[in-house]
């Protein structure tokens, strides 16, 4: 068998675009990497940030282990607080509510997931809302949080408490960017004026800064936002189109005053034509409403956010223009795009900085050489588009499995066709309240019962296995469960006790 032959390894780096992608780009492979690796970050300060991601799924936690982020410290850097979930408000229909928590549900029983009992106790009427079976759903609206003390009993709910985080993007980019000039980053100041292709591969050999620098590297990675500098006005690598699926292509964000505690989960709420976030941050709320320009004019949309706002506004607000989609592909030749740069799909899950990671993780595992073999990019290309298509039909999810017929909007969404692969998940859950995980989709099945039953989608039985087990037995299992939560959330200190204890902003 012949040995391995060495190939000419990647030596420089460019990351063209700053903001959470760039710097998550930069911090993850200056870490990973060291110093055997140039890496270059160009931005402009003259060109805006969207800098509207402020809530995350749990996932991030990988990520900052990865960068060695001792969590008090970006917590409080950032302004940050903590999210045990989303509430729901009005999406089934008007007047209904319910959280989609991280973590789990009940405990399960045999081969069974513990909602298969639930549902047929609750069809007999011996169980209460789902929610109450699971720490982050009932700790939630109450304001109570922890991380998962050391000294937890092993198995209780307070050793699994599943969180992610609000925080200031803009402040997290700065935080970020600290620890990758820290780990040799260089950083650029300057627009990109011009890019230069091999004449015969069509690779990227150089961008051509404003000042006349020329910024060269054998691996570039795209960060520039929508507008998509090197992977679409370059590379032309194309766009896949879901406005017909997700028909929102507006947002409005605005800031504003901090009235009440900080909520340990953001809130969305359904308006006539989308849909208005609200995360509670150290020192402020950020607030924005999700829209179909098909359905509302943008003055009524600004006038919909700004009357329904918590305290007063700390800025006009800023008006975001985009097409739900993602590229055809993400690596083409010695380009990747990262965050916006790759696609859009709206916040409704807070996937954006997830999506950043998951790039950001994938190219890591599949790092080329300078020959860049082309099954590498095929191989990146796939997993993305799995990831960014699982995501997708979530969220149409969201939209389609409702009972609202209040607005054209409503209607439309409601009766439209869904992808196949969400019609399979939701006919499945439909005939026995079974959903099975595929490959490594972000959303597991807590997170695709929560939200399928939240919606108002009711299985029509559940799984023969559930027979098997005594009723006798199934009641005091859902019985024990609901005491067991309900006493750990009692022993949760509050929210802002917690942030007081541990990471307070140092000025606020």
């Amino acid at each position: 068998m012949p040995l391995p032959q060495p190939k000419r390894p990647i030596k420089t780096i460019a990351v063209i675009g700053g903001g959470t992608a760039g710097w998550m780009s930069a911090a993850a492979i200056s870490k990973s990497f060291g110093r055997k690796i140039q890496v270059q970050l160009v931005e402009s300060e003259e060109i805006g940030l969207i800098g509207v991601g402020e809530a995350t799924v749990p996932h991030i936690s990988a990520f900052n282990r990865l960068l060695n982020i001792d969590e008090a410290e970006f917590v409080r850097e950032t302004q940050g607080t903590f999210k045990l979930g989303i509430q729901f408000k009005d999406w089934g229909k008007i007047g209904d509510s319910y959280i989609h928590g991280f973590g789990t549900i009940g405990r399960d029983l045999g081969l069974m997931p513990f909602h298969q009992y639930w549902l047929k106790a609750r069809a007999a009427g011996k169980a209460k809302d789902i929610g109450l079976y699971s720490l982050n759903t009932v700790a939630a609206p109450l304001g109570k949080f922890m991380a998962p003390p050391r000294d937890a009993p092993p198995h209780s709910p307070l050793a699994e408490i599943a969180y992610a985080y609000h925080f200031d993007a803009t402040l997290y980019a700065r935080f970020l960017r600290k620890r990758a000039e820290a780990q040799g980053v260089t950083r650029k100041e300057g627009k990109v004026v011009a890019v230069t292709q091999n004449s015969e591969s069509g690779f990227v050999e150089s961008v051509t800064l404003e000042n006349g620098a020329a910024i060269a590297a054998d691996l570039f990675i795209d960060c520039t936002g929508f507008r998509a500098l090197l992977i679409e006005d370059t590379l032309q690598a194309g766009f896949e189109d879901w406005t017909h699926w997700l028909p929102c292509d507006r947002a409005l964000a605005v800031p504003c005053e901090k009235v009440e505690t900080p909520t340990p989960y953001t809130r969305s709420t359904a308006r006539k034509a989308g849909w208005q976030w609200r995360i509670p941050l150290q020192h402020r709320t950020g607030n924005g409403y999700v829209y179909s320009s098909q359905f509302m004019s943008d003055s009524e949309a600004a006038d919909v956010l700004l009357q329904s706002l918590d305290g007063r506004p700390l800025a006009d607000p800023k008006a975001i223009r985009f097409t739900t989609g993602k590229r055809r592909k993400l690596w083409d030749k010695n380009v990747v795009a990262v965050g916006l740069a790759g696609g859009f799909i709206e916040p409704l899950e807070s996937t954006a900085i997830f999506l950043i990671q998951s790039g950001i993780s994938r190219l890591m595992s599949l790092f080329p050489h300078a020959d860049f073999e082309p099954v590498l990019q095929e191989t990146y290309n796939a997993q993305m588009q799995f990831e960014y298509e699982r995501i997708r039909d979530f969220i149409i999810l969201h939209y389609h499995a409702t009972e609202r017929s209040d607005s054209e909007f409503w209607d439309y969404v409601r009766t439209m066709p869904v992808p196949s692969s969400l019609k399979a998940y939701m006919d499945l859950f439909a005939a026995d309240g079974q959903f099975f995980r595929e490959g490594t989709e972000l959303f597991g099945l807590t997170s695709w019962v929560q939200v399928m039953l939240g919606q108002g989608l009711s299985p029509r039985s559940y799984h023969p296995a559930v027979d098997w087990v005594k009723d006798d037995d199934m009641l005091s299992l859902i019985d024990h469960v609901e005491k067991v939560v309900a006493s750990n959330v009692a022993l949760m200190p509050r929210h802002e006790d917690f942030i007081a204890r541990h990471c307070a902003a140092r000025s606020v």
